[in-house]
């Protein structure tokens, strides 16, 4: 470290060995340095410290160091502190994935619901990443996972039930309401507006029929006056949209105030009235919704979710903005283990 504004360096006579065995030189290993590395192990510890609160490039501003080097410390750091019993006593995990870079640039998170820490992150967003997690994770502590939250693509569900067959599969409630905005969505963008000599002056003006989209979507707690006098108004000018808002309604009521025991049977009426509203959109989401029936009603029994993944993608945007973008996914997976995953650096001041 520096001695205030005077630059400070270590100098040492290491030994280097021909190693006749594996036919190259080694590097004698000192105890105040990490091997391969070409600055002191409290000054690494600084810089990893810095890291996990601040961007690289004002780490290496202010020890004068490169960017570079604040790169690789903090990928040695990850290296030595993240060790294989992260990956012990996992019972409830969430995958999910993060575009990290333009053109479908994806990485794959695993994290754990009980202590809300990243315990693995791959790139790629394909089912030989998420195999990846469950081959470092072996068979046995495999077998002890009891419930997987995810989206429903068929990516993470395959892989999940072929590794984790006793695990429950958990859909992810975000993700079952998003579907219904989007078929509301698209059934509202099929009608023609109201004629106007149908339009009543005190409700209703082409502007706000080309508003009605945001009141639709919309929670119905969170409407006021105006707008919820906007919505009643459907009723006499296009019932059939108003039935789909009525139908988006009534399965939001399902995280909300349903007996958990009960949601099995509420969510198979609410599919049975989604198809005789004869609205496609809502006929071809009540087929989706059949089909994984079990993984929604299991996610609201258990009381899980993908929001722990959705504040872990949230942190790593923030890591992302942070760092003004990274150059690999590997120093973004590296800055991710040694912000989330529970990594703690302790400052040569503190020992």
């Amino acid at each position: 470290m520096d001695f205030g504004a005077t630059r400070v360096f270590v100098e040492a006579e290491v030994f280097r060995l021909d190693c006749c065995g594996c036919h190259r030189v080694r590097t004698e290993q000192v105890p105040w340095a990490r091997p391969g590395a070409r600055h002191t192990r409290d000054f690494e510890d600084v810089v990893g410290w810095l890291a996990q609160r601040t961007d690289k490039t004002t780490v290496s501003k202010l020890l004068r160091c490169s960017w570079e080097a604040v790169d690789n410390i903090a990928k040695r750091l990850v290296a030595e502190h993240l060790d294989d019993t992260r990956l012990d006593n996992l019972y409830r995990i969430g995958v999910d994935e993060i575009s990290y870079k333009r053109g479908h640039m994806y990485l794959t998170i695993v994290a754990d619901h009980d202590t809300g820490k990243v315990v693995w992150a791959k790139k790629d967003r394909s089912k030989e990443a998420f195999e990846s997690f469950f081959d470092a994770l072996g068979e046995e502590r495999a077998a002890a996972i009891e419930a997987i939250t995810l989206d429903a693509s068929s990516i993470y569900g395959g892989v999940a039930r072929r590794r984790a067959p006793q695990a429950t599969l958990c859909v992810d409630p975000f993700h079952v309401i998003k579907w219904c905005n989007e078929a509301l969505d698209s059934f509202y963008r099929a009608q023609p507006g109201p004629p106007p000599e149908q339009l009543p002056n005190h409700y209703f003006t082409i502007r706000s029929w080309r508003r009605m989209r945001f009141a639709l979507r919309a929670g119905a707690e969170k409407l006021d006056d105006s707008k919820r006098a906007l919505v009643n108004s459907l009723r006499r000018l296009n019932y059939r949209l108003f039935r789909a808002w009525e139908l988006k309604e009534a399965l939001r009521e399902l995280y909300r105030g349903v007996n958990p025991d009960a949601a099995a049977n509420y969510l198979k009426r609410w599919c049975y009235s989604a198809i005789r509203s004869k609205i496609p959109a809502f006929q071809t989401l009540a087929g989706r919704i059949r089909k994984h029936s079990a993984a929604i009603v299991a996610a609201i029994q258990l009381g899980l979710s993908n929001s722990r993944l959705e504040g872990i993608n949230g942190k790593i945007r923030v890591i992302q903005r942070r760092g003004y973008g990274h150059p690999t996914a590997e120093s973004l997976i590296a800055m991710i283990h040694l912000c989330l995953s529970g990594i703690v650096i302790t400052l040569p001041t503190q020992r």
